[in-house]
């Protein structure tokens, strides 16, 4: 028996190293920095970039059906210094980007598939009544259409939750069941709002508990900081966004854990679900904490494997665009089925002791490492995650996993690398779940966006949306 013990063990280790192994990159594909999008936009914002520039698409990514996605810029370009009073930021409307990306079998060199990235619609984000805004609105603004932005100055006195602020940083998105919503989160409020996808009208607002909130508002994020100790980080509010399967509820988080909580740095993060009919909330607990490196890190982006078990995206902010080396990119799988709602706790010891475990799905690092991309080519802000159409890889039907990059609206990274917006395709197969089941989001059929925003334009019910088509191949 002593015998068979050190081949038992190899065998169970190979087993468990394998399941992870399975998963693989076929194809990744690009955007440059420099391009433009199709808002019209093409006035120069106060911090002299063009209020068209298209990037920051992979703050998050919805699938939309088929090879349709919506990519989703956070609050735009404010990485030069020009105003720290408004700490860089600028008036850039608030949109997202309605784009395919064509998988085609070859053509990716050393990978299966070649992906191809076509923007198709740039839809604004805007509310039907009035806004608070700081020293700048939006040029673009009308009689019923009030246009959110990025500048940090547009708030009114009270919690920082107030649906009337103009101020938005959009960082998690996705389609509803029917295909004609999309849900947005935000790290101002932090706020959870539904918009009409056609038109980018908000529609809906759902309301977080208090304790997510900020009493104290300034426009400078680490003064915000400073002036409270309770509510989000500033600049680290609703980040990640889930929809269940069913498309009855929608999961979200923040990026760092809530101030009373132990703030940036942490490792207690909140889970919250909210029903989209009623709007309930609840509240869970996240590790977000890695042996490996005896930290916490934050927390990027969430999907639903299905309506209890979710994959959740952490990483540092090191690699392209930021002129260093990744360190970590990891996707970790975490089943909130039976765990405590905590709604009513306070404190990292009281979260960390209602947090269900977590294991580790995929190293993005590693997979990237092994196709050839060096640390320093692995982007910093690896923000958004979708799953796709399944496709076929040697015979084999697989699952597709998208990973997009922020970057930051910076075509070129402080150390001169070209820092495009980019997409990787990964494939996973049931096995690779483990005991977990997969369940696919299903939609129901729709126009084509171009389509229903021509509807929609006909019955004088369109917003600000593009209704060309533009391919950047």
């Amino acid at each position: 028996m002593k015998k068979l013990l050190i081949p038992l063990l190899l065998t169970s280790l190979f087993t468990a190293q394998s399941a992870n192994a399975a998963i693989t990159l076929i194809a990744k594909g690009s955007l440059s920095g420099s391009l433009s999008d199709l808002s019209g936009l093409s006035a120069t914002l106060e911090n002299g970039v063009a209020g068209n520039l298209l990037g920051g698409m992979g703050s998050g990514l919805a699938w939309a059906g088929g090879n349709t996605f919506l990519a989703l810029p956070d609050r735009g370009p404010n990485a030069t210094a020009w105003n720290s009073s408004v700490d860089d930021t600028s008036s850039y409307v608030a949109r997202f980007q309605t784009m395919t990306l064509a998988l085609t079998a070859g053509g990716g060199g050393s990978l299966p598939y070649s992906l191809t990235p076509t923007l198709t619609g740039t839809t604004l984000l805007y509310s039907d009544t009035p806004l608070n805004y700081g020293a700048v609105t939006p040029a673009i603004n009308s009689a019923n259409k009030f246009y959110f932005s990025g500048r940090s100055d547009n708030f009114a006195a009270g919690l920082s939750t107030n649906p009337a602020n103009a101020r938005l940083d959009p960082e998690g998105i996705r389609v509803s069941k029917d295909g004609k919503s999309v849900y947005i989160t935000d790290e101002y409020g932090p706020y959870v709002y539904q918009f009409d996808r056609a038109s980018g009208l908000r529609t809906n607002t759902y309301t977080l508990p208090n304790n997510f909130a900020v009493a104290n508002l300034t426009s400078q994020g680490a003064t915000e900081i400073s002036g409270n100790t309770s509510g989000r980080v500033a600049n680290k509010g609703m980040e990640g966004l889930a929809i269940t399967p069913d498309g009855k509820t929608l999961v979200g988080f923040e990026q760092s854990p809530l101030l009373q909580d132990g703030g940036d740095g942490g490792r207690a993060n909140r889970l919250v679900t909210i029903d989209t009919i009623t709007g309930n909330v609840h509240q869970y607990a996240y590790d977000n904490y890695v042996a490996t490196k005896s930290k916490g890190y934050n927390s990027s982006e969430m999907l639903a494997l299905n309506d209890h078990e979710f994959l959740v995206l952490e990483r540092d902010g090191k690699g392209l665009g930021d002129g260093s080396n990744a360190a970590l990119k990891q996707i970790y799988k975490v089943d909130i089925s039976g765990a405590t709602d905590v709604s009513g706790l306070s404190g990292e010891a009281a979260l960390l002791a209602a947090a269900p475990s977590k294991s580790l799905f995929l190293d993005i690092k590693s997979v990237l490492n092994a196709n050839g991309i060096t640390n320093d080519l692995i982007p910093a802000k690896l923000e958004g995650m979708a799953f796709g159409e399944d496709v076929t890889v040697d015979g084999i039907l697989k699952h597709t996993l998208y990973i997009a990059n922020d970057n930051d609206f910076l075509a070129t990274s402080p150390d001169g690398k070209s820092n495009p917006n980019q997409w990787f395709v990964f494939t996973f197969s049931d096995a690779d779940l483990g005991s977990s089941t997969f369940v696919q989001q299903q939609m129901t059929a729709v126009p084509e966006p171009e389509t229903y925003a021509m509807l929609l334009a006909g019955l004088g019910l369109l917003g600000f949306s593009a209704r060309r088509r533009q391919n950047h191949n």
